[in-house]
Parts: structure tokens; C-alpha cells; sequence
């Protein structure tokens, strides 16, 4: 039996994830909040069979899985469970919402405890990889949900992922995609110091990247990061204001702990620069602008 699947969010992430399930076959419903990307870059899809939806209970009204790909906590919340209009209200028993975003953990679980009191599942499986992975169908994807329903949705996931790994319950896919954020970002800020460092001593940064990228303190954020930063390339790859969004939400799930992240509240206010400077869409490597404005009383 052919999967019928909502989609909802074919932003950067989404629309190659999306395409990939109708090359794969899906029955593919498409919902954006901006009518015209149907008439743009989602062209392709709907030539291909998947069936634009104006609204959310046109996209949530008989299908299997309801896929999310937006950006914020509040967003999902919205989308899902809005009182008048969100996706649940409109949606089978039984059926299986799987939500790609990243969003606040314990929001996660709320969202996840009011769809299981109508009978239906949800699986939290925030992605990393970047762009280029949801084109190459090589997301990583961590999950937080029962069991059966992760193995369920692994259905739809296979289709555009590499690795699939269950965490634990509802909210810890949202914790470990944020564990992974908390890496990626000092690693960024770490590769924009290093270079600057060089830079500052006399050195040839490319020549210093090329002596040690292969070693001990080279990473694939390193591989990714160093050549942008030392063209100054600061097209996005990866959106600054996406990781200042995930490191915002980070701190504060920490703050609400009391948990010390000393590198990540440094790394947080860089992007706060960054945000309030207006070049949050710029990519991540433009940490190592901000870097050069910093001074040492």
C-alpha cells in the first residue's frame, strides 16, 4: 500500500526531502505558508504528481504521516495544534506526525502528550547535514518517540536519510540534534579563532588550515568552515540565524537547569552580534568576521 503523506515547510531542508518521497513514490500532499513557492520551486513536485493544499486540513485531511519542517517552537505548536486550525484537528486516529524541526525539548514532549491524548503518534527527528545532505539523501536524523512509532516512521525517513537513530522517548531527538548544535557551533568559533590566530602571527592561513586538517584538530566543521572563511564566503550553506536560533534555545534549556556552558553563552553572544547586525542570513563562517571586531580591555 502506497504511503499518503502530508508535507508542511518546503523551505531549504524540506523541498529536497519532499522531492525525494515523490521520486520514491509517495502519495505526497504539499502545504506553504507562501502560496507562490508552488508556482516557483515546488513547481517541479507538483508536476510530478504531489498535490498542492492551501490550507492545513486540506494537507492533514486523509493521509498516513504528517510531516513538519519549519523553524520555531512555537511555529510547531501552531501548526500541529492550533485551536482552530491546527493540522490535528483534521487528522485521522492513528495518524503519525514525524517533525523535522528544531524546537525546545520540553515543548516537544507537550506536543507530543496532546497528540497522543487524540489517539494519534508522534515521532520528534530534527536532521543535520546541511542542505547538501537533504539533496543527496544523506540526513542524519536523531528520533525521540516509542518505539514502534520511530520504527514507523522509518518508513518515510529512509527515504531521504543515511543514519536513523532512536535516542529514547519523545524530546530526545530534540536533545541530542541541540547536543550536536552545541558541538557544531564552538567547532565553528574554534576554526574562526584558529585562522585568526595564524592570520595575526604572520602566517599563511590556507597554508596552516592544509597542515592541519588531517590531524588531531581537524573535523569535517573544520573541512567546511576554514576554505569559507579564508575566501571570506559568507553565502549561506548554513544560516547563521539558524544556529543562533538552536543556540538560543540551548542556553535557555540550560539556564533552566542552572548548567554552566561557558563556550556555548560566548558562542551565543557572538551570534547575537550576528542577529543584530541584521546578517543572520548570512552562513555560520561569518563568525570569524565578528571575531576580527572583538577587543581585549
Amino acid at each position: 500500500m502506497t504511503l499518503k503523506v502530508g508535507f508542511i515547510g518546503l523551505g531549504t531542508m524540506g523541498l529536497p526531502m519532499a522531492r525525494h518521497l515523490v521520486n520514491r513514490g509517495f502519495s505526497l500532499k504539499l502545504y506553504a505558508r507562501r502560496p507562490e513557492v508552488f508556482e516557483g520551486k515546488a513547481r517541479e513536485l507538483i508536476d510530478k504528481g504531489a498535490l498542492p493544499c492551501n490550507s492545513l486540513e486540506k494537507v492533514a485531511t486523509d493521509v498516513d504521516v504528517v510531516i513538519t519542517n519549519v523553524t520555531a517552537t512555537d511555529d510547531v505548536k501552531l501548526i500541529l495544534l492550533g485551536k482552530t486550525n491546527g493540522a490535528a484537528l483534521f487528522a485521522n486516529p492513528g495518524t503519525l506526525f514525524i517533525d523535522h524541526s528544531t524546537i525546545d525539548p520540553a515543548s516537544t514532549k507537550q506536543i507530543a502528550s496532546e497528540l497522543f491524548k487524540l489517539k494519534m503518534q508522534f515521532v520528534d527527528a530534527p536532521v543535520s547535514g546541511g542542505i547538501w545532505a537533504s539533496e543527496e539523501a544523506r540526513l542524519i536524523v536523531m528520533q525521540g518517540g516509542t518505539i514502534s512509532s520511530c520504527q514507523r516512521a522509518n518508513e518515510v525517513i529512509k527515504t531521504y536519510a543515511k543514519s536513523i537513530t532512536r535516542v529514547g522517548e519523545a524530546g530526545h531527538g530534540q536533545i541530542a540534534k541541540l547536543s550536536n548544535q552545541i558541538a557544531q557551533t564552538v567547532t565553528i568559533e574554534g576554526v574562526a579563532e584558529c585562522l585568526t590566530f595564524a592570520k595575526s602571527l604572520g602566517a599563511d592561513p590556507q597554508a596552516v588550515f592544509d597542515a592541519i586538517k588531517d590531524g588531531m584538530g581537524g573535523s569535517q566543521m573544520m573541512s567546511l568552515m576554514a576554505p569559507k572563511m579564508i575566501a571570506e564566503d559568507f553565502e549561506p550553506g548554513i544560516e547563521a540565524r539558524l544556529h543562533a536560533k538552536d543556540v538560543s534555545i540551548a542556553l535557555e534549556a540550560a539556564a533552566e537547569r542552572q548548567l554552566p556552558l561557558p563556550c556555548l553563552e560566548f558562542v551565543g553572544g557572538q551570534y547575537r552580534q550576528i542577529m543584530d547586525q541584521g546578517i543572520g542570513r548570512c552562513d555560520s563562517s561569518i563568525l570569524i568576521d565578528v571575531l576580527k571586531r572583538l577587543k581585549i580591555d
